[in-house]
């Protein structure tokens, strides 16, 4: 093993020997799945097909659910098929491209949070500057600019993590998530993905210092507004906005940061669904779903 540069393949997490309970683990996935795929599609269909969704606010929410559909579509089928085959295993350049898309879709969905936060300040904020500020040729090239950052952050992550070889190849996670893969290399210390790892966070508490900025302000001029019918309607579209920000990062911090072990347990688990899957699954609810608008095109549908 010591002069092992890779391995052929690796052994993703096994829910259970039990077969049935495999079988239950595939269902819960796919209506999991299902769900997601379904509401994030929906928002992607709905934005382009009504002209009065075509504002920069709508445009943002169409790429959230681009990015929401792309985190599930990468790391869910793959745990339902092993599920449903009863196999475990997942290629080596699988694994690299699962972890690559992956960090990448998950950077740009975090990077588009931060924008909408500043979308919706400039929005409340400065209303007389807002159609100069936030114009369709800012939109898309901040739209750009989200995508190049996250294929970015995927190949730093992806290099750092596969830049050393492997002595195991069990991943204790149902997919290629980088803490497991940390604890695999014959080193036992991959000095360059935790320095990756560490620039990463420095940048991503950045975007959520930004993110309580806006928010903060957003807040200040919402509790001048005299109408209370008006405070109200502004506070229940921001607050959810800031506590599913809160959780994508508080609970990716809590999988990541957390004292490396080589046995699974439920927290790495349950910390991985929090900050993977359940966003993917929330977005689409609070960001739209409780938008009037988004629901008269709906309804049209």
């Amino acid at each position: 093993m010591e002069n092992q540069t890779t391995v052929p393949y690796f052994l993703l997490l096994e829910f259970s020997k039990n077969r049935h309970l495999q079988l239950l683990h595939f269902f819960l996935f796919f209506i999991l799945y299902l769900a997601t795929a379904t509401a994030n599609l929906i928002i992607i269909s709905a934005v382009p097909f009504d002209h009065r969704l075509h504002t920069p606010m709508y445009f943002f929410l169409m790429n959230l659910a681009v990015q929401d559909l792309g985190i599930v579509s990468v790391i869910v089928p793959k745990s339902m098929i092993n599920s449903l085959m009863g196999t475990r295993h997942i290629s080596y350049y699988g694994c690299v491209a699962q972890l690559f898309l992956f960090v990448s879709f998950e950077a740009s969905d975090f990077s588009l949070l931060t924008v909408m936060a500043y979308d919706r300040y400039v929005a409340i904020c400065n209303p007389l500057h807002y159609e100069m500020v936030m114009n369709w040729k800012a939109c898309t090239k901040i739209v750009i600019l989200v995508g190049v950052t996250g294929l970015l952050y995927g190949t730093l992550h992806t290099t750092g993590t596969f830049s050393i070889p492997f002595c195991s190849n069990v991943v204790n996670q149902f997919f290629c998530e980088i803490p497991q893969l940390l604890k695999l290399p014959c080193s036992g210390f991959n000095l360059i993905e935790v320095g990756v790892l560490v620039a990463s966070f420095t940048g991503g508490l950045g975007f959520f210092i930004l993110i309580i900025v806006s928010y903060a302000m957003i807040f200040k001029a919402v509790l001048r507004i005299p109408s209370v019918k008006g405070r109200q309607k502004a506070f229940s579209t921001c607050l959810p906005h800031l506590i599913i920000s809160c959780m994508f990062l508080v609970t990716s911090c809590l999988a990541y940061l957390r004292p490396p072990s080589n046995t699974p347990t439920y927290l790495d688990l349950a910390f991985t669904v929090l900050y993977s899957l359940l966003p993917p699954l929330v977005n689409p609810i609070i960001y739209s779903m409780r938008n009037k608008s988004i629901k008269l095109v709906l309804w049209r549908f």
